[in-house]
């Protein structure tokens, strides 16, 4: 890995790439809000007129966005947030998410024509093999926004897809519209009727596995449903991949902020940075957080 030194002022830090360096695709964007509204109680879709490197974000990627003060919190650092969408013909980049704390609630005040910052886009992204012709794409909660795009990657590259979409109520359930769309069949699933159980959860695997529409897993968004997902996926030798979630400072690998714990094939722990490293690895390597 290559060594990037940064110069920072009161707002941003901008690359300061070596001459020799190879190029370096991420850069410091300032885009303009075009909408930020609410789509449930509890989650908010930002849509943002981007320019230049945002627009080559791909599924699994995400941004380090900053955060707006308020008269209530003053966020320090940045946010990461994946990529929910992007339309490129347009020089729009969309987001999803949900307000837990000082740097989503000042997110949610931003209105259109007020300006943010975008670092990005970073870290490693999902991969499809081509010899691939079914995937089952396992999300709750804000992991729907993550899984969206490879949904949609996945239908333009001729694979077929089975979403099986987790969350709390049907109410909070997003995005089915866009699984819909790209794939064979979406599964809702929910806490209100106990069907989001792991136990319905993986007889639905099982059936898919069984029917020949399973040739890899991905999963984002749930920690319980991921180590599910595991286990069927070692149990039946399925490929998988799964988007983590983690707290970051920098996003570029600097400040190791977002160490983890991998396994790897001996069995000895392995420490990754999931800005860096990731945010996607191999489900077989994930382990529990």
């Amino acid at each position: 890995m290559s060594t990037v030194a940064y110069e920072t002022d009161l707002e941003k830090a901008v690359p300061v790439v070596p001459a020799s360096s190879p190029a370096f695709d991420v850069a410091d964007i300032e885009a303009t809000v075009l909408a930020n509204t609410p789509v449930n109680d509890d989650y908010v879709h930002m849509i943002l007129d981007a320019r230049g490197l945002a627009l080559s974000a791909k599924a699994g990627q995400f941004f380090n966005i900053a955060c707006p003060a308020t008269t209530r919190d003053l966020p320090y650092l940045r946010r990461p947030m994946s990529v929910y969408r992007v339309v490129a013909p347009e020089d729009r980049v969309e987001f999803l998410y949900k307000v837990t704390g000082a740097g989503t609630r000042g997110l949610a005040t931003l209105r259109p024509g007020d300006r943010v910052s975008l670092l990005g886009p970073l870290g490693n992204g999902f991969s499809l093999d081509p010899a691939w012709k079914n995937i089952v794409v396992l999300g709750r909660g804000v992991g729907l926004a993550t899984l969206a795009p490879l949904a949609e990657m996945a239908a333009a590259s001729g694979i077929g897809v089975t979403a099986i979409l987790s969350a709390r109520s049907r109410a909070l359930v997003m995005s089915v519209d866009r699984f819909a769309n790209c794939g064979e069949r979406v599964e809702v699933v929910t806490d209100d009727d106990t069907s989001s159980d792991p136990v319905n959860v993986e007889r639905i695997l099982l059936r898919l596995i069984e029917a020949g529409k399973a040739d890899a897993f991905f999963t984002c968004g749930s920690n319980r449903l991921m180590l599910l997902m595991k286990r069927v996926a070692a149990q039946f030798g399925v490929p998988g991949q799964v988007a983590m979630e983690q707290q970051m400072a920098c996003g570029l690998g600097m400040c190791f902020c977002c160490v983890r714990n991998f396994e790897t094939p001996d069995g000895e722990p392995e420490q990754r940075r999931v800005c860096l490293e990731g945010p996607v690895f191999k489900l077989s390597e994930a382990l529990s957080w």
